[in-house]
């Protein structure tokens, strides 16, 4: 990351929070919470950081966003993406929550690039008054220039203090040799293809026992995309570690309302899926019988 390329672009507001301009775009931060199954409990332990662009005050896709983006510009843009989170993050998130930001290892041809990227990153966290031990580094399922590439980058991100986690597994470059390769703390699986996997008891037999094989490695698993109840309950019975998504919480801009956010929330019945994140009770799914799998067996 570069203080030219990544500073330079960033505009300071009087509330603390910072977005970024690149081109015809304004870039805001929205936060996402992480959450962490506890004996019954729900713990709110972390933020995943996500770019929402802007153009001429009106809502973009990330997406369209990046495919307007040539390919030469993805490192100055991933160095104003991390920084403004990073900024972001260090004026309105829980001092205690870790900080889960996107890598893309494509950009990073060799070792140079990441030193200099690292060594920017570092002088960034001093401004925002994060420790680097609540940086989690979400490897993307881009592939690298090499294994010897990748690996290397990966091993710079740790070296720095930072924990791993390989994003997106079950899709593209994110698979069991990838995991191999880069033995991360954390595995954060594909959305969809969970979704898949819990449509039936077969499916959600083997998600289970993949959970079971990270869990007893010391990986920690993220379920992504949890969007309903019946999701959510499953995670929980899978073993997995964290979930993350609307049932529980939705991105929010920043400045967001999360400094606040309580610390555990205890699952509770149907009634209460229905608090607000803000309020500090996490949603869960109502009751239903066991052994019952995906969409066709809700009540």
């Amino acid at each position: 990351m570069s203080r030219s390329i990544g500073l330079a672009h960033i505009i300071r507001h009087d509330d603390g929070t910072s977005s970024g301009v690149w081109g015809i775009y304004t870039l805001q931060s929205a936060f996402q919470p992480i959450f962490a199954f506890n004996e019954g409990k729900l713990s709110l332990v972390a933020f995943e950081g996500l770019i929402r662009p802007f153009r001429d005050g009106e809502p973009q896709s990330p997406m369209s966003f990046f495919g307007t983006c040539p390919a030469g510009d993805r490192l100055h843009i991933e160095a104003l993406t991390r920084t403004l989170h990073l900024l972001n993050a260090g004026a309105c998130l829980p001092e205690e929550a870790s900080i889960f930001i996107n890598f893309d290892p494509s950009v990073f041809t060799d070792r140079a690039i990441v030193d200099k990227a690292l060594r920017d990153m570092r002088l960034v966290l001093h401004e925002a008054g994060i420790d680097p031990r609540r940086i989690v580094c979400e490897v993307t399922e881009q592939k690298s220039a090499s294994q010897e590439t990748l690996y290397s980058f990966v091993e710079a991100l740790r070296g720095n203090g930072f924990r791993i986690a390989v994003d997106d597994y079950g899709a593209d470059e994110s698979d069991i040799n990838r995991i191999k390769e880069l033995k991360p703390d954390i595995v954060k699986f594909d959305a969809h293809w969970i979704t898949q996997l819990m449509e039936s008891g077969a499916g959600f037999a083997l998600l289970t026992a993949m959970v079971k094989s990270f869990e007893s490695q010391g990986i920690r698993t993220v379920f992504e995309g949890i969007e309903e109840g019946w999701q959510l309950e499953l995670a929980e019975k899978s073993g997995a570690s964290m979930v993350q998504g609307y049932v529980l919480a939705r991105p929010e801009l920043a400045p967001t309302s999360f400094r606040v956010f309580g610390k555990t929330t205890r699952v509770s019945e149907a009634e209460e899926s229905k608090t607000s994140v803000a309020t500090n009770s996490a949603p869960v799914p109502p009751s239903r019988p066991p052994r019952v799998f995906g969409r066709k067996g809700r009540p």
